[in-house]
C-alpha cells in the first residue's frame, strides 16, 4: 500500500519485478444491479459482519415491509463492503448461498476487474494498511458512526501486482482459510452434537416429557419460571478503578469478556476484589453454587460458579436453587439460545431482571434425574474444551499466525 513500487518479502518462483502503484478508482470495478421490489416477493437481505468475518444472512422479507426501495442485487463472488462498517472490517465475499441477495446503496459491490479481482480485494483488506485507508477515507465524530467515503478511497493508491500473480495468491491464502477450517469444524461437530442432545434431553416447547430419556425415570415434567426455582438474585457492579487497593484482593470479579459463547463452566476471572471493593460498592459477594446470567452487552452467556465471587453490572446472579445448579445452568442456557436464535440479525442490547425471572424452564421432579443430565452435559463440555484448547486449538493459532506473518510476507 506504499506510494513507493515494491516487491513483496516473499513470492512464487514465476514472478518478478515490482508491483505497480494504481490509483484504487482506475482499477476498481463497482457494479449496481438496480432491482425493483415487488410487494408480494420474498427478498433474501444480507449483512457483512466486522473483523473480515463475511457476508452472512440476515432476514428474508416480503417487498412491501422494506421501506427504502433503493436496493441491489448480489451475486456469488461479489466483494462487499459496507459502508456504515467498513473501518471496523466490515467487507468480504459473497457465499454461493446467498446468490441473487439483495442489499442497499448503504453497500458497495465490487467485481472483478481486467486490473484486480474481487476476492484478492478481501485479502489485501485484511492488511493494517488498507484498514487505514478505509478509516482516513471515513468521515464522522463517532468511531461506531463513521461513513465510508467511496470518492475519497478512489482517489487513494495502492501497490497490486498482474491478475496471475494475485490467483497465485489468493489460491495459497484460500487453502490456509480451508485447512483452519477443518480444524475448527472438528470442533463445531462436538458442539452441534450437545446442541442437538439438549433438544432432545428437554421437552420441546408446549410438552412435558422429552424424546430421550434415561433409563429408570418416568413421569411428566415440571414447568416454572427461573424466578420461582431461584432462591435469593443478585446484580453486580464496578468498584472506584481508581482505588488500586480495592483490586489487589482474593475475590472473583467477573466481567461479560470473561464468559466464553457456548460453555457453561465454571469462570477463571481476570480481576480480584477486596471486601473493601464490595462494601463501598454496587457489587456483592455471592456464594458459590450460583449462575451467573449476562444481562447487558454479551445476552446469551452464562456460567455456573462453583465457588464465592461478585459481578460487574451487567450480570444477574441466581442462588440458593430450588433444582439442581448444574442442570439449571444448561436448561437456562438452552432457553436464551433458543430465544436469540428467533431474532438472529438483531442486537439484543439487553435483558431486563424481570423478563430473565419470568422465562418458564421444564425440569424433572427427581434430582436423580436432573443429576444424570447436568453431569452428561458438563462431560460434553469438557470434552469439546478439551478439543479446543489443546491440540486443536494450538492448530488453529499456528495456522493463523502463519496466515497473519504471509499477508505481511506476500503482500506489497
Amino acid at each position: 500500500m506504499s506510494m513507493e513500487k515494491k516487491a513483496p518479502d516473499i513470492r512464487f518462483n514465476e514472478f518478478s519485478g515490482e508491483w505497480a502503484n494504481k490509483s484504487i478508482g482506475n482499477i476498481l470495478a463497482e457494479i449496481k444491479r438496480p432491482i425493483e421490489l415487488m410487494d408480494n416477493e420474498s427478498y433474501q437481505l444480507v449483512t457483512v459482519k466486522r473483523r473480515n468475518e463475511g457476508v452472512i444472512p440476515r432476514s428474508i422479507l416480503k417487498g412491501r415491509n422494506i421501506l427504502v426501495k433503493n436496493y441491489f442485487t448480489v451475486k456469488a463472488g461479489d466483494y462487499l463492503v459496507s459502508k456504515r462498517q467498513v473501518v471496523h472490517g466490515a467487507n468480504g465475499i459473497v457465499p454461493k448461498s446467498l446468490d441473487n441477495a439483495v442489499v442497499s446503496n448503504e453497500y458497495l459491490v465490487v467485481v472483478d476487474s481486467d486490473e484486480i479481482t474481487a476476492i484478492f480485494w478481501t485479502i489485501i483488506s485484511k492488511r493494517p494498511e488498507m484498514r487505514k485507508l478505509f478509516f482516513v477515507s471515513s468521515y464522522g465524530v463517532d468511531i461506531e458512526k463513521l461513513v465510508f467515503d467511496v470518492t475519497d478511497w478512489k482517489n487513494r493508491t495502492i501497490a497490486v501486482p498482474q491478475v496471475p500473480e494475485q490467483k497465485n495468491i489468493t489460491d495459497y491464502f484460500q487453502k490456509l482459510d480451508s485447512l483452519i477450517n477443518q480444524h475448527q469444524q472438528k470442533h463445531d461437530k462436538l458442539s452441534n452434537i450437545k446442541k442437538a442432545m439438549l433438544e432432545r434431553m428437554l421437552p420441546k416447547q408446549g410438552e412435558t416429557i422429552p424424546e430421550i430419556r434415561f433409563k429408570g425415570f418416568s413421569g411428566e415434567w415440571l414447568n416454572n419460571s427461573i424466578g420461582e426455582v431461584s432462591g435469593t438474585t443478585f446484580g453486580g457492579g464496578t468498584p472506584s478503578i481508581n482505588e488500586k487497593s480495592f483490586w489487589q484482593g482474593q475475590i472473583p470479579w467477573i466481567q461479560s469478556s470473561d464468559i466464553k459463547d457456548g460453555s457453561v463452566s465454571p469462570v477463571v476471572a481476570k480481576k480480584y476484589i477486596t471486601k473493601a471493593a464490595v462494601i463501598k460498592s454496587a457489587t456483592k459477594l455471592i456464594s458459590g453454587n450460583s449462575i451467573a446470567i449476562v444481562t447487558r452487552v454479551g445476552v446469551g452467556k452464562l456460567s455456573l460458579m462453583e465457588s464465592e465471587y461478585a459481578t460487574s453490572q451487567d450480570f444477574l446472579s441466581l442462588s440458593d436453587l430450588k433444582i439442581n445448579a448444574q442442570y439449571a445452568a444448561y436448561v437456562i442456557w438452552k432457553q436464551l439460545q433458543s430465544e436469540m436464535e428467533q431474532v438472529q440479525g438483531t442486537s439484543i442490547k439487553g435483558i431486563t431482571k424481570d423478563e430473565l425471572l419470568g422465562k418458564l424452564i421444564s425440569y424433572p421432579e427427581a434430582e436423580d434425574e436432573q443429576i444424570r443430565i447436568g453431569n452428561y452435559f458438563q462431560k460434553l463440555d469438557m470434552l469439546i474444551n478439551q478439543h479446543q484448547h489443546q491440540h486443536q486449538q494450538q492448530q488453529i493459532t499456528k495456522l493463523n499466525n502463519i496466515k497473519h506473518a504471509c499477508l505481511s510476507k506476500m503482500i506489497v
